[in-house]
């Protein structure tokens, strides 16, 4: 360890890309974190307009049924009014179940003594078990305070009443939890009568509502007007338990102000802790009732896909900043090695090595100027140095010869003396500029030439597109980039044979193919209103995919029409794809195994591309020989 630390202590190139790194580093990841931000709001803001939409749905749903069984009892009340004796009571309560299979019950309650022959009470009551209708008097009992029939009676109008049936006088009952439509019953002298009541168990309304749901672990709730659950996945809380009493005010107060939305009837979105889970909550009022519906979406549901992009996205980013580094390192050890090799032979120059040759380069740069000027210092240090030598060899041997002479030689002594400090000082000035050069480099990176920096820079531009491209590729299966789709223009006029000719034409230039097989059942003059682009992106990579995961020689596209839909059938021979694919092959970010090329979100942007422009892309199960993928397109 102490040597590697010892090791980039003393590498420039070493403390040069840490350098660049540590600037880069921060803004990278700050970007990704903003970009992992939006994405994360973008996938809730569409989690909570696709559970709008289920809870929409179901409610559509939810009011046809209640319509039903509004419409079945405004119909028939009147036989009441015009045939009121016991008889027409027990029929019209049996024709009222019989002919409308979303209704479980109907009874027909009167006031005291209307029929003296019953007495205080008469309630005509038509029950239906599985495919069989009972129809009965019912056994005496003090129903006149029971909400079915109380309500109706005080409000002088009809309305949908909630309440638990725990038993009833009939063997047949339809015990349980039960909502009403409960219409009072006035005689031709406007005076009140009795109440016809229909039933619907909620167990069946319950179905009705839990028919779609947005996320697996989804689940829908109903409440009434003051909190209690009367549509729950928890049956045990049903009628026994509101939303304030199962909140704390302290630890849960999202929970009282859910409750108090819903019991006021307001429509919204919510988000708030259920079981300890956070969860999203919309919510709006059934109409008509007291009653409040909402969806309750899991958030670990509502964000698994934005989880699993972590998953693939952090050894990607880790990947990426170990190349910028390894980027840097290589770029910055080759654009300082000239200034190495220049060191060691500056070191032996300063050691005595005056003949030491330093190279020239046809570089141009700093460095380059810098180098070659020492080659000329070192030239002219050499031939200087060689001229001295040569001198004081003859000084030596005339010292002994003339001694005339000794005056001129002292003289030429002192003048090599001379001679020597002043050239001893031009080496020693490059020299301290160069070393104090080095140590400015060691210290601050802004004192590197601008081409260095330039190259440096290229680099690690060049890998920050390549990083950029990747951010670009799945920002487009997310809100904004289907946002753009949405909104592209979808008005073209496009020739159905045509647009696949120029797909295939592409397809086996670019990517080198035999012929792709086409033939076609449209005229060459067919033409539907798309967009152009978006079909041409389809096509081009069904048959890409073709081409990549067949045998690439029988590769096939036909073009029909029926239906109304103009059909493009794909077909190829290869090894398909098996039944545990098909169930996730649509799924961004998920391909066929972790070494195959590509980023998983080919077949699930042709689909989603398919679907804005109000088509399909299907995979033909009952073909087995390879693939055979069918894209639909609505015929304008």
């Amino acid at each position: 360890m102490r040597n590697i630390v010892r090791h980039i202590r003393q590498s420039l190139s070493w403390k040069l890309s840490l350098g660049i790194l540590l600037m880069a580093v921060p803004i990278f990841v700050l970007s990704m974190g903003i970009l992992f931000v939006q994405s994360r709001e973008n996938i809730r803001k569409e989690a909570t307009e696709h559970a709008n939409s289920v809870l929409n749905n179901t409610l559509l749903r939810i009011v046809r049924h209640m319509n039903t069984v509004k419409t079945a009892t405004d119909i028939n009340s009147w036989e009441i009014i015009e045939h009121l004796d016991p008889d027409s009571m027990l029929a019209c309560s049996r024709f009222v179940v019989m002919l409308n299979g979303n209704i479980d019950g109907c009874s027909i309650s009167m006031e005291p003594n209307v029929f003296p022959k019953y007495g205080r009470y008469f309630s005509a009551y038509t029950v239906r078990e599985g495919d069989s209708v009972t129809t009965v008097v019912e056994e005496q009992y003090e129903y006149f305070e029971k909400v079915w029939y109380k309500e109706p009676r005080v409000r002088k109008e009809p309305c949908w009443v909630l309440y638990y049936d725990e038993s009833d006088s009939l063997a047949l009952t339809l015990d349980g939890m039960i909502a009403s439509y409960s219409k009072p019953i006035y005689g031709e002298d406007k005076r009140f009568v009795g109440v016809i009541s229909t039933d619907i168990a909620l167990y069946h309304l319950s179905s009705i509502i839990t028919q779609e749901k947005p996320y697996d672990d989804a689940y829908f709730m109903m409440i009434d007007e003051a909190g209690h659950y009367i549509i729950h996945p928890d049956t045990a809380m049903l009628f026994t338990h509101s939303v304030f009493s199962d909140a704390d005010p302290k630890t849960q107060p999202d929970m009282i102000a859910l409750g108090h939305e819903m019991t006021t009837g307001k429509v919204g979105n919510m988000h708030v802790v259920i079981n300890g889970k956070p969860c999203l909550v919309t919510y709006q009022p059934v109409p008509n009732t007291k009653w409040s519906l909402a969806l309750v979406c899991p958030e670990r549901s509502v964000l698994r896909t934005y989880n699993r992009l972590n998953y693939i996205l952090t050894p990607l980013i880790i990947i990426g900043l170990v190349l910028i580094l390894l980027f840097c390192s290589v770029t910055v050890t080759r654009a300082i090695r000239p200034l190495d090799k220049l060191a060691k032979k500056l070191q032996l120059i300063s050691a005595g090595h005056y003949d030491e040759h330093i190279s020239r380069t046809n570089y141009y740069d700093v460095v380059g100027r810098l180098q070659n000027n020492f080659a000329s210092m070192q030239e002219s240090l050499s031939r200087y140095m060689n001229d001295i030598q040569q001198m004081n060899e003859e000084t030596a041997h005339r010292n002994e010869e003339l001694a005339r002479t000794s005056e001129l030689a002292k003289e030429a002594d002192r003048q090599k003396t001379l001679f020597i400090q002043n050239v001893s000082h031009q080496v020693r000035t490059p020299l301290n500029i160069i070393m104090g050069f080095s140590q400015v480099l060691r210290r601050s990176r802004g004192l590197l030439p601008k081409e260095e920096i330039r190259k440096i820079t290229d680099t690690m531009n060049h890998n920050v597109r390549l990083l950029d491209r990747m951010s670009l590729m799945l920002f487009d299966s997310s809100a904004r980039g289907t946002t753009e789709e949405r909104y592209a223009k979808k008005n073209d006029l496009v020739a159905c044979n045509q647009i696949a000719r120029d797909a295939i034409l592409k397809t086996v230039i670019n990517h080198g193919l035999p012929a792709i097989k086409f033939d076609t059942d449209l005229s060459d003059e067919f033409c539907i209103y798309t967009s152009y682009v978006y079909l041409m992106r389809s096509i081009r990579e069904i048959l890409y995919n073709s081409s990549k995961y067949s045998d690439g020689q029988h590769i096939s596209l036909h073009v029909t029409e029926r239906d109304s839909m103009v059909y493009y059938i794909f077909e190829d021979k290869g090894p398909g794809i098996s039944q545990e694919e098909m169930g996730k092959m649509f799924d961004m970010f998920t391909k066929v195994s972790d070494f195959s090329e590509g980023l998983g979100l080919g077949l699930p942007l042709t689909k989603r591309h398919l679907v804005t422009l109000g088509g399909d892309l299907e995979l033909d199960t009952d073909y087995h020989d390879g693939c055979r993928f069918i894209m639909k397109l609505p015929v304008n």
